[in-house]
């Protein structure tokens, strides 16, 4: 028959498994904000030497002195180091004069606004392509030897947090007896500790995670003082302060609260811990709601008391769960009543996760293509998927609840305590070494007292006052203990065929501790979700990118015209060509209403890019011919969609402006 011991080893190792085989995978692909656009473009040939490089990404990110680096044909850095913010998720880094021809490699290394290292590189060229010598590093952000361990120690702080929060709750909310029992004790304040190494590790790697990645810069204190002043170190900071706080709760809950008999003086200070308690754990979610996913994006104000809701949830099931198992396994009993209370805290959690997980998944996903086309939406399902079996679990366990209480019910005895198991056994009484009796498992001796006969001279003693050892007794005492051993092994057998006998018992247990095992899965994936980029954001920042990558071909525009003079109608025929970023020719014909050419006093353009505040950019072609005006070299800074605005003048005083968007790649 299977022990305890082993099952433990089973779902440890499941938990390595698992964490190992999606955090490995989930590293270098997990940034955030993705490159949408940039200036030159990528691979684009200009004649003339930029004086800037801007980049557009789909959300916005931090950057610092540093963060892009332009590199010439021969590897060395040509722009000044100190990077701008255009507007919007524009970003720039001017560049040096005096530039030669030849391919130019641009690289960034970035932070999301959801905390996660973006980095990337592209290449432009001036005059024509060339040969390029530039070094990039092979690691991307957030891989490596840090990127692993802060993956792990990501997963243990969620962890740490679901053991502290639920087990706490499980003893206020469910056991209060819970509070003196050892192994109860022994996962709270486990999880505590594991929140607080967790979130110390996380402190120290995040310079080098976002930054160089390697493991020297763990205990770089300037990298620290960097990180402080960052919105994912304010909430490493604020986390280690509330676990301050959730320490001295602990303290109290295990300390004084357990010691308390009287029940008006119980009730209180139940009251006031559960209203510090659900302030210390509300705060410590905060922590991670105020740094991730929920921080940015849509509804960003709704979406982060929704997400502290949603962990504290998953915290009150998963972690009242664990507590439930050690209860059950380890504990001498729980009430009936004590499991009956956490099946409905498990219920009351898992709708509110309902609610709020159907909220974060239309927030992050969007659309049905993101939930089966991204990563993110992937994982998602999964997570669904282990969330529906989890529910059918607990049902099950909440079967075996309610047989068990009525099995209890109907014990003649009257009995209200689950114990872990009963024996019809009396106590074994092992006798010391030295004793001259021997006591059997029923407190009878083995055999009849022998008493020294009358008269029979006392045994003499040795110099230090002490009995010389009879022949044999060594023996004796070896036999005692050896049979005393035999006796605790058998009457433990004996216990665990009976508490496995009971049906409710055990199948309670089972049900628990496999709902423990998918919830070990559960908690690696989710932990791996908070480190995907969201399927709506990898969609937008998809269609961003093949827009800005589109290359258009020659653009050709009708704009009919009307400036409400007399002879004032016609119409407007601009060709722009080859209708992309970088240099261009335009053609402006002008025709009356009868498709004649149509001389005015007056042509002028003007390009605008609105979604990047950039224009109105004037262009005033040459006349030509009759009704024919040119302009040559005309510049199209950047990818988009353009309105272009032509502006006609028919006399001194007629004149209108008409205007067409159009898409330049």
């Amino acid at each position: 028959m299977k022990t305890i011991a082993p099952r433990f080893r089973q779902l440890l190792l499941l938990l390595l498994a698992v964490t190992g085989a999606l955090l490995a995978g989930a590293a270098p692909v997990s940034a955030h904000a993705a490159l949408t656009g940039s200036d030159p473009k990528q691979g684009a040939v200009v004649d003339q030497a930029p004086t800037r490089v801007s980049l557009t990404f789909s959300e916005q990110v931090a950057m610092s002195d540093g963060s892009v680096r332009v590199l010439d044909p021969a590897g060395k850095r040509v722009d000044t180091g100190r990077t701008t913010d255009l507007g919007g998720t524009t970003y720039g880094v001017r560049l040096h004069s005096g530039l030669p021809d030849g391919t130019f490699t641009v690289a960034y290394q970035v932070v999301s606004a959801d905390s996660h290292p973006v980095s990337g590189a592209f290449t432009f060229s001036i005059g024509a392509p060339s040969k390029t010598s530039a070094a990039l590093p092979d690691q991307a952000a957030g891989g490596g030897v840090v990127g692993a361990l802060y993956g792990v120690a990501r997963y243990l702080s969620y962890a740490g947090f679901i053991l502290t929060v639920g087990g706490a709750a499980f003893v206020l909310a469910c056991w209060p007896r819970g509070a003196g029992v050892r192994p109860v004790q022994r996962v709270v304040v486990g999880g505590w500790i594991t929140l607080t190494g967790a979130t110390l590790a996380l402190l120290l790697m995040r310079g080098s995670y976002t930054g160089s990645g390697a493991v020297g810069d763990i205990f770089d204190l300037s990298l620290l003082a960097q990180v402080l002043q960052t919105k994912p170190g304010a909430a490493l900071v604020s986390r280690l302060l509330l676990v301050a706080a959730a320490a001295l709760f602990i303290a109290v809950l295990f300390g004084a609260y357990e010691k308390r008999t009287d029940p008006k003086e119980k009730k209180d200070l139940t009251f006031g811990l559960a209203i510090g308690g659900t302030v210390v754990a509300a705060g410590l979610a905060a922590t991670w709601a105020m740094a991730e996913h929920a921080s940015t994006g849509i509804q960003a104000g709704l979406a982060m008391p929704v997400d502290v809701l949603h962990l504290l949830a998953v915290a009150a099931w998963l972690g009242g769960l664990t507590t439930l198992l050690v209860a059950l396994y380890r504990a001498p009993s729980i009430e009936a009543s004590a499991v009956r209370r956490f099946s409905r805290v498990a219920f009351c959690s898992v709708a509110t996760l309902a609610a709020t997980g159907l909220y974060q998944s239309w927030r992050q996903v969007g659309s049905w293509s993101a939930l089966t086309g991204t990563r993110y939406g992937q994982l998602l399902l999964v997570k669904l998927g282990l969330v529906a079996l989890l529910v059918g679990v607990a049902w099950i366990s909440r079967k075996w609840t309610g047989r068990l209480a009525e099995s209890l019910t109907a014990e003649a005895t009257g009995a209200t305590v689950l114990t872990q198991g009963t024996t019809t056994e009396k106590p074994v009484t092992v006798p010391a070494a030295g004793d001259e009796t021997n006591t059997s498992a029923s407190g009878t001796s083995d055999g009849p007292k022998t008493s020294r006969p009358t008269g029979e001279p006392k045994t003499s003693r040795t110099s230090d006052g002490t009995k010389p050892s009879a022949p044999g007794a060594g023996d004796d005492d070896k036999r005692a203990a050896q049979l005393a051993r035999q006796r605790a092994a058998l009457a433990t057998a004996r216990e665990k065929r009976i508490r496995d006998a009971d049906p409710g018992r055990s199948g309670l247990r089972r049900s628990v501790l496999t709902e423990a095992g998918v919830a070990v899965v559960l908690l690696v994936v989710t932990t791996v979700l908070t480190s995907t980029e969201p399927g709506r954001t990898e969609e937008q920042a998809r269609a961003a990118t093949a827009a800005a990558s589109q290359r258009s071909g020659p653009i050709a525009l009708k704009l009919p015209f009307d400036t409400g003079g007399q002879d004032g109608k016609g119409r407007v025929l601009l060709d722009v060509d080859p209708g992309r970023t970088g240099r261009n020719d335009m053609h402006v014909y002008v025709e009356r209403p009868n498709g004649k050419a149509f001389d005015i006093p007056e042509v002028k353009v003007a390009f605008t890019l609105p979604a990047r505040k950039i224009g109105p950019l004037p262009v005033v072609p040459d006349h030509i011919a009759t009704g024919h005006w040119s302009a040559s070299g005309v510049q199209i800074p950047g990818a988009g969609e353009w309105k272009i605005a032509v502006t006609v003048r028919t006399s001194d005083i007629d004149q209108v402006t008409v205007s067409k968007n159009v898409k330049i790649g």
